[in-house]
């Protein structure tokens, strides 16, 4: 991006109330759903786009040659609208929100650790305040569905 003069947005997010899923399906359920996450995050990305786990429930996407935050911003709507269809995992529908957080390089940091610091900061900035966490719903209704409100 520096030689070529381009800018590169970085979209970070995680999903709200993680831990939530873990602590009422388990690990494996919630591994299992991160797995879904990541294959529908793929789906809806270009093929010039990269995106990676970080860590945990936080992933980092690269969206090279963006021109601005407002389109960063139309990728993370999509991205908001892709993931959040309810997930089957383990006979549980989970439906689940995002906090999601961008920074562009040149305009908002020149490094890369100054630009996922400031992706992440931006993404817990979003974050909601007031205690929401995923529900679980079972599809027979004696399962579980876990959303947020």
């Amino acid at each position: 991006a520096a030689r070529q003069e381009k800018r590169v947005a970085l979209v970070f997010f995680d999903v709200d109330g993680f831990k939530v899923i873990n602590d009422k399906l388990g690990h494996t359920s919630g591994d299992r759903l991160l797995q879904a996450v990541a294959q529908r995050l793929g789906a809806c990305l270009r093929a010039a786009d990269t995106a990676c786990r970080y860590g945990g429930d936080e992933f980092i996407v690269m969206l090279p040659e963006v021109d601005d935050k407002q389109t960063a911003a139309l990728v993370e709507q999509k991205i908001r609208t892709q993931l959040a269809a309810p997930y089957l995992v383990d006979g549980s529908l989970i439906t689940v929100t995002l906090s999601i957080g961008t920074a562009v390089y040149p305009v908002d940091a020149t490094d890369h650790r100054d630009l996922i610091k400031l992706a992440d900061a931006a993404m817990y900035s979003m974050k909601p305040g007031d205690g929401r966490a995923p529900r679980v719903e079972r599809p027979t209704g004696s399962a579980l569905r876990l959303s947020v409100d």
